[in-house]
């Protein structure tokens, strides 16, 4: 076989029905092998004839999609000034479409620490993979949900569907699950609009967690971002991992439901110096990572080395990956994790020129983008301080919340701030009140059952000693801990969850519910549960409460029915859409936004009211003029009661209907 000069785009391996361009960017390479595989792993090098900018490239006549390979990068051995190039290492393709095989706890992916490790990884290394852009998307079309009517539900691909009796065993846990019919009109029952994914691009397990028996199963520990992870396939024969993916989010399509993942531009599984010898370290570790002036990673992540996206080529790796993600993925949107990265410089700048490229690009400015608005670096936390059109995860929101109804300490001012889409971190420039992706819950902390049941975290399954995870979680276990209690305690339980549901699904900004938080699903008490792939994350379908779901359900049902909710228009005085008023059915004073008793009535659009008794005592709420009849959840559709005076129960809410 013969490798001729190739093109210099697109990145990776492309396959054009006649043979395979590979590129391979690499700005201080001095060469680059080439490096195929057979079924028997035999390995064929051919070193890349063609560079040009930094982009070495190569096209072969003879390849088909399902060729392995990978890459071995010659260059400087200079960790001081960055460079740990080292061809022993078999490296993974940064642009690979898919890979083969996963990352085992071997001392031969060790690069180097002084000097370059020259033991030879190639028989136990993970392999890139050609593939073909085939499927047939028919007439797919993206539901394109306004903001203003998107409802997200954060699920993990296994976790999710691993335990539900009525998907086909065989199918459990897989891409093909969540388009199964089963699990579409379940959420579909719900009112969700928007199914957002947990990483499901190709990560590894970290060397610690290997060593403890345990694994990475949230995925945040990428290094193929590119490649759809094999691990959760069914192995249906006929059909690629990208393909049983690609049919599943087209089957959500026709139910109406978007598809948005979680991705991790932010850092590798290459981690520390120290750490596994991947990818990018060996293909061009200077260019890739953030490096502190003796070549040391800078981590501003805590998970050991930061992506350098300011660099121009970085960066045009990353939005080419998500240009294809939507391209041939037919993703609707993405949540960035740790995303204050995406616009360091190294420090935080809100016109950072990756912000820039992705508004003026025609694919990506079109999708929803949204942002985890922190990192561990210096001046890390940036929530409300991302540009149109990020939207961003708002800890400010979760945190009130749970303060408000569980602790008793946030006054009715702050709450309502909150509730009314945290205008004073969001109206600002263009941003509308979907800016904000109001939370409770999510899957990095205690899930919405466990955070009114624990009063502190039970992560020894973890094998930290309980050091890990969260120490401020603002819960409340109502008087005992854990999840065998009695009528009363339950009772008051329950009250807390239909407060917590109600406040995120009836506020202004965009809601996201964590998956199994309807069904009252625990992790008993684990709220860091990044390693636990078993029964403990997995969403238990058989505890199933049923009337939990029913409430949800019709909490967001309801919510799509109210104008100053999907109208995504900032709340202005005297406008119609809301009204605050106190336990007399009278407009709030100055002392009850700031010091009153937790006793609240929010009128929506003239015509909905909320009323909250937060307190621990009955209380009464009278209703302002009008005939009020109360609505499901609250109240049966056939059945509706009619009340001038509420009778609240201590932590307890109800929704009302005005008569026309």
């Amino acid at each position: 076989m013969t490798l001729k000069p190739g093109r210099i785009a697109p990145l990776g391996a492309s396959y054009d029905g006649k043979g395979v361009n590979f590129t391979l960017f690499s700005q201080h390479a001095e060469r680059v092998e080439l490096c195929l595989f057979d079924d028997f792993g035999l390995e064929q090098r051919f070193d890349l004839p063609g560079c040009h900018d930094g982009i070495w490239h190569g096209y072969f006549s003879a390849l088909k999609p399902g060729q392995r390979y990978g890459y071995r990068v010659h260059g400087p051995w200079a960790p001081e000034h960055g460079h740990r190039f080292n061809p022993a290492k078999l490296l993974v393709d940064p642009c690979a479409r898919a890979v083969v095989d996963d990352v085992p706890d071997d001392s031969r992916f060790n690069g180097g620490e002084t000097a370059p490790d020259l033991l030879d990884n190639a028989a136990l290394a993970p392999k890139s993979l050609v593939i073909a852009e085939d499927f047939d998307w028919e007439d797919d079309v993206a539901p394109n949900t306004p903001w203003g009517k998107t409802v997200i539900y954060e699920a993990h691909v296994r976790g999710f569907t691993k335990q539900h009796p009525e998907i086909p065993e065989t199918l459990r846990g897989t891409y093909a699950a969540l388009g199964h019919p089963v699990m579409v009109d379940y959420l579909r029952h719900l009112g969700i609009t928007a199914l957002e994914l947990l990483p499901v691009a190709h990560f590894a397990s970290e060397p610690r967690l290997l060593h403890l028996g345990l694994s990475n199963y949230w995925g945040y520990n990428p290094f193929a971002l590119w490649a759809i992870d094999p691990r959760y396939a069914s192995g249906q024969e006929g059909l690629t991992p990208l393909q049983e993916f690609q049919q599943a989010v087209k089957n959500l399509h026709a139910a109406g439901i978007e598809v948005l993942l979680d991705v991790v531009f932010n850092h590798t599984a290459e981690l520390e110096e120290i750490g596994p010898t991947l990818s990018m370290r060996g293909v061009d570790n200077a260019s890739y990572y953030w490096l502190n002036e003796q070549g040391e990673y800078q981590n501003w992540t805590g998970c050991g080395n930061t992506l350098n996206l300011h660099h121009p080529r970085v960066m045009e790796w990353m939005l080419e990956a998500l240009r294809y993600w939507v391209r041939v993925g037919h993703v609707d949107g993405f949540r960035f994790d740790l995303a204050t990265v995406l616009g360091r410089t190294p420090d935080y700048q809100r016109d950072a020129p990756l912000f820039a490229a992705i508004r003026a690009c025609p694919l990506l400015s079109k999708v929803k983008l949204i942002a985890e608005p922190w990192d561990t670096g210096p001046e890390g936390y940036q929530v409300g301080n991302f540009p149109p059109p990020f939207v961003e995860w708002n800890d400010r929101f979760r945190d009130t919340a749970r303060r408000y109804w569980l602790q008793g300490e946030i006054s009715n001012g702050e709450f309502a701030r909150r509730f009314a889409a945290s205008s004073d971190l969001f109206q600002h420039e263009t941003r509308c009140p979907h800016a904000t992706i109001n939370l409770i819950t999510a899957h990095d902390g205690f899930t919405l059952c466990d955070l009114v049941s624990f009063n502190k975290k039970h992560n020894e399954a973890n094998g930290e000693d309980n050091r890990d995870g969260h120490d401020s979680n603002y819960s409340h276990n109502h008087g005992k801990e854990g999840l065998n209690v009695s009528f009363d305690v339950f009772e008051r339980r329950r009250r807390s969850l239909h407060g917590l549901l109600t406040t995120l699904l009836l506020a202004q900004g965009t809601p996201m519910l964590l998956a199994g938080d309807e069904r009252g699903n625990s992790q008993y008490g684990n709220n860091n549960a990044y390693c636990q792939d078993n029964v403990l994350s997995w969403l238990d379908w058989q505890a199933d409460d049923k009337g939990l779901v029913d409430f949800t359900a019709a909490l967001i049902h309801l919510r799509q029915r109210i104008p100053a909710l999907t109208g995504d228009r900032w709340w202005q005085e005297d406008d119609g859409n809301v009204q605050w008023l106190n336990a007399s059915g009278k407009p709030l004073q100055h002392e009850e936004w700031t010091q009153g008793a937790h006793r609240l009535q929010i009128l929506l659009s003239g015509r909905w009211l909320i009323t909250i008794n937060a307190t621990d005592s009955v209380s009464n709420i009278v209703l302002p003029d009008g005939e009020w009849y109360a609505l499901p959840p609250f109240a049966g559709d056939d059945n509706p009661i009619l009340l001038t005076v509420w009778h609240g129960p201590a932590h307890g809410v109800c929704v009302f209907q005005k008569q026309s």
